[in-house]
């Protein structure tokens, strides 16, 4: 079916050649309009994502990514049992996608072809909410926006969640238009699918029950959706039960505040001053309201402000008594931005064309909107390229490796070089295995010193390591030890609640002294030896 729809004529021998010539005629007239609106952002979206997408190191979270989707699926399985069961499916499809050859561009392939299919799914809707200017224009602003490039190149699940929730409000989206069991199946598949890859994505439901709402769908519509919902949140129920009980993995977040919102709201925009504001002057535009709207049939503000706005505002509501907000758990309500950007540049352009379909005769064909009307989309597209341009810089600070966090490369790189195979290596406190995990080639041959039991052997994301009496029978045989020390572990109001990192703490502090450091972003690599008789590097006295 095409994204404009094909009218349907009832059968007469003599009316139907007349009667079904025309919107058939139409029809194939915008299917190319269309298809290019759908596939040039689809297209910008790519290139924007495959642009340095081997930045030369991998974050810790996409360290966790690469390590686990390494593993067996018997082993993935029984991991998910004591932690992370809410990226148990995505840990599931990265091991089919990291199978022939792990890499970091394999590792962060799945998220660009989901960040380009977000973009498609965005110019759909604008097509067949809009026009196919309407979504040239939704898709090219996502595929600039930094935010929605930045999560492209990660090597985690929020890029695909964004597809699945772009993939599914079109779906229902077509669903109203024709409400039919098969396409409430398919809507109830791909919310499910998207909620399995992360489960706070349900969040999404409330933005589609808004939308419902403003379009004044009639009672069968609702209990459609109700039955469809139901079977996406029945399946979800089993994750849900299961990563309650691992709901100390989120103990960090805190509880956003009014700066977390503004935060947001330009990274939704675009962070840059001159494109924020012009930005939410269209999203103005676009709200106003219209008198063309058909009770049963959405409006483009009325899928795009609640798929924008809900989301975000659940979790910050929710969050003010248990803390579950980040922004990249709302990643997939970008999409709302662009289209209604889009509809207000499009409203614009149209009240500009009536102006200059007002003149008189002699004026139109004198007025530049004679031109200007077919040069419309071309406008846009400008505009967009302007944005994209303005915006490059901060495009280029996301793809070099200190766009995140930390780099896992760098102590790696250091450690090939400087262990030689047998040496002891204490890692401190445990988590900073994880360089060790995602780069084994640099560690190969080196002796854990406090490993029990390996990461995947154990179900767990470092490993089980030696309690602290045996830890510390272990230290006692070394004459020289490299510590692998965490950047917050250097702080001298750093005190580990693990019996077994403080026993690491208190036997490297008083009977080892530092020889050899080699700082990098992130980590340090430490050589202790041991502390002499004398307590002295120095010579012993005669």
């Amino acid at each position: 079916m095409s994204l404009m729809g094909i009218t349907r004529a009832r059968r007469s021998d003599v009316t139907l050649p007349e009667v079904t010539a025309a919107p058939a005629a139409a029809s194939a007239a915008a299917r190319p309009p269309s298809l290019v609106a759908v596939c040039v952002p689809v297209l910008v979206m790519l290139g924007v994502g495959l642009w340095g997408l081997d930045r030369g190191g991998m974050w810790r979270d996409e360290a966790v990514t690469f390590q686990v989707a390494r593993r067996s699926v018997p082993q993935i399985w029984h991991l998910l049992h004591h932690v992370d069961a809410v990226h148990g499916l995505y840990y599931l499809l990265m091991h089919a996608a990291l199978a022939p050859h792990p890499s970091e561009i394999a590792l962060r392939l799945p998220s660009v072809c989901g960040a380009a299919a977000t973009a498609g799914f965005v110019a759909a809707l604008g097509v067949r909410l809009g026009r196919p200017r309407v979504g040239l224009w939704a898709g090219l602003l996502y595929s600039v926006t930094p935010l929605g490039g930045y999560y492209a190149q990660e090597g985690r699940s929020y890029a695909l969640v964004a597809a699945g929730a772009a993939g599914a409000t079109l779906l229902l989206v077509e669903t109203l238009r024709a409400p039919r069991p098969a396409r409430w199946g398919a809507y109830a598949g791909a919310v499910a699918v998207t909620c399995l890859l992360h489960e706070l994505a349900v969040v999404l439901l409330l933005a589609h029950a808004a939308t419902l709402a403003t379009a004044r769908v009639p009672w069968r519509v609702w209990r459609g959706w109700a039955c469809a919902a139901g079977a996406a949140l029945l399946a979800l129920l089993p994750l849900a039960l299961v990563s309650h009980a691992q709901s100390a993995q989120v103990a960090w977040l805190a509880v956003p505040g009014a700066g977390s919102a503004e935060h947001l709201l330009r990274e939704f925009t675009g962070p840059a001053e001159p494109v924020v504001v012009p930005y939410l002057v269209l999203i103005a535009v676009a709200l106003r309201p219209s008198r063309e709207r058909r009770p049963g049939t959405p409006s483009l503000a009325a899928v795009a402000l609640p798929l924008m706005m809900l989301p975000p505002a659940a979790l910050f509501a929710v969050s003010r008594v248990v803390p579950l907000y980040d922004e990249r758990y709302v990643l997939y309500a970008l999409a709302g931005a662009p289209l209604l950007a889009a509809a207000g540049a499009d409203r614009l352009a149209g009240g500009a064309a009536r102006r200059w379909k007002a003149c008189g005769p002699r004026d139109a064909e004198r007025s530049p909107g004679r031109l200007a009307a077919p040069l419309a989309p071309a406008v846009g597209v400008l505009a967009v390229a302007l944005v994209l341009a303005w915006q490059l810089p901060l495009l280029r600070e996301d793809r070099a490796p200190e766009g995140r966090p930390d780099n896992l490369a760098a102590l790696p790189a250091v450690a090939a070089r400087t262990l030689r195979p047998g040496e002891p290596v204490l890692f401190l406190p445990s988590i900073g295995r994880r360089s060790a995990l995602a780069y084994p080639e640099a560690f190969r041959g080196v002796r854990d010193v406090a490993l029990a039991v390996p990461a995947a052997e154990s179900g767990t994301l470092y490993g089980v390591e030696a309690g602290p009496r045996e830890l510390r029978r272990r230290l006692a045989r070394l004459d020289h030890v490299w510590v692998v020390t965490e950047r917050f572990a250097l702080r001298p109001a750093w005190y580990p609640r693990d019996p077994a990192e403080r026993v690491k703490l208190a036997v490297v502090d008083e009977e080892f002294v530092p020889r050899e450091e080699i700082a990098r972003r992130g980590a340090t690599l430490r050589l202790f030896v041991r502390r002499p008789p004398t307590d002295s590097l120095g010579p012993e006295l005669p």
